[in-house]
């Protein structure tokens, strides 16, 4: 089975569980997978916290996979973070999403009036800067001020805690969907990797799944929208940096989404890091520092351009997720991230946590 990664010089970590074994860290070298598992790095967390990750990834002894496994998600051990409203273009879809209290009945009606009003006038802005303040003071004497705003142009980004550690699934696995949700959307994002020292070490794909309807409702109700049984997917590997990848070139990739349903339907959408509002450094900046430290480090997704609004069924009524519904989320330098859509109280429960991983580990006699 080919590799879902390009076939490129590139340094490549991920994990896969294998069988009757468990997860296991793995490379890839000339198209063929590699178990690099050691007691010097029984985890993907131990190779981002050496000094050299990527001299270590690209020397380490490996041997080829063979027999049955499955892609895991290409963090363990680290937080997983995400990043909101950081595109303009889909800032004013917040906006929508919170007059429209989550009802997608409401948003096209509220789309024509809101983005007539507010145009062009968050684009090319910084964030925190004196006309970032300019257009606040503006759109709050005409009514059309959000707390998605505050965060989209104002000096602090919004950052919150995605999944679980060791929640996320991978290449290949279903990903999930709060049963209470009827309007909802994949999110094609870049996700970096970041050590405990908050050095930007490697990037991979992410798929943040987001419920318009639930959040649109409340902002306080991130968490219900954002973090649930197998809604946060990662992957395939994680592109690590070195003389042929690095932030600049994370800083220019094209995002590409496709969403194929059972049904015949086909939706097709882009993300382009050029258009992100705030630089990824900053956003690893106001996340990790001396204001909050992650010892294990964390992975970052960096929000997205895409905002559906093409109607998939009832006209008004905007995109929504159908089950059955495959999402690719993939860029030439990062390969391809797919998962199938189905009910987060249907796909395979997370069972498998820290004490798991741990004694998984010992029995092996990796720690």
């Amino acid at each position: 089975m080919p590799l879902p990664i390009p076939e490129t010089d590139g340094l490549w970590l991920g994990r896969i569980l294998v069988p009757d074994v468990g997860p296991c860290v793995v490379t890839a070298r000339d198209g063929t997978l590699l178990d690099i598992t050691s007691r010097d790095a029984p985890a993907v967390r131990d190779i981002m916290e050496m000094d050299d990750p990527a001299s270590y990834v690209a020397a380490a002894p490996g041997r080829p996979v063979e027999g049955e496994w499955d892609w895991l998600a290409p963090c363990d051990l680290q937080a997983v973070k995400a990043c909101g409203v950081t595109f303009a273009g889909s800032m004013v879809e917040r906006v929508i999403e919170e007059q429209a209290a989550g009802d997608a009945a409401k948003a096209e009606d509220i789309r024509n009036r809101v983005a007539a009003r507010i145009g062009d006038r968050l684009n090319n802005i910084v964030p925190g800067s004196a006309e970032a303040e300019k257009v606040k003071e503006a759109l709050k004497a005409e009514g059309l001020w959000s707390q998605y705003l505050e965060v989209g142009i104002g000096p602090y980004a919004e950052v919150f805690s995605k999944a679980q550690v060791l929640s996320s699934v991978g290449f290949g696995s279903a990903v999930g969907l709060h049963p209470i949700s009827n309007w909802n959307n994949p999110e094609p994002e870049v996700v970096l990797v970041v050590n405990s020292k908050g050095a930007i070490l490697g990037a991979t794909l992410g798929n943040d799944v987001n419920l318009r309807d639930v959040e649109g409702r409340s902002a306080l109700l991130l968490s219900k929208a954002k973090d649930n049984n197998a809604s946060c997917a990662i992957g395939p590997m994680i592109r690590l940096f070195d003389d042929t990848f690095d932030l600049d070139a994370v800083r220019n990739l094209e995002i590409q989404l496709t969403i194929e349903g059972v049904d015949g339907y086909r939706l097709e959408g882009s993300s382009s890091m050029k258009q992100i509002s705030r630089d990824p450094e900053d956003l690893v900046k106001q996340t990790i520092g001396r204001h909050h430290q992650y010892p294990d480090g964390l992975v970052l997704f960096l929000g997205t351009l895409f905002a559906p609004t093409q109607d998939r069924d009832a006209p008004g009524q905007g995109f929504t997720h159908k089950i059955g519904d495959i999402v690719t989320v993939s860029c030439p330098e990062l390969g391809q991230l797919v998962n199938s859509v189905d009910l987060s109280t249907s796909c395979a429960e997370w069972t498998f946590g820290l004490a798991d991983m741990m004694r998984n580990l010992a029995a092996r006699n990796l720690i």
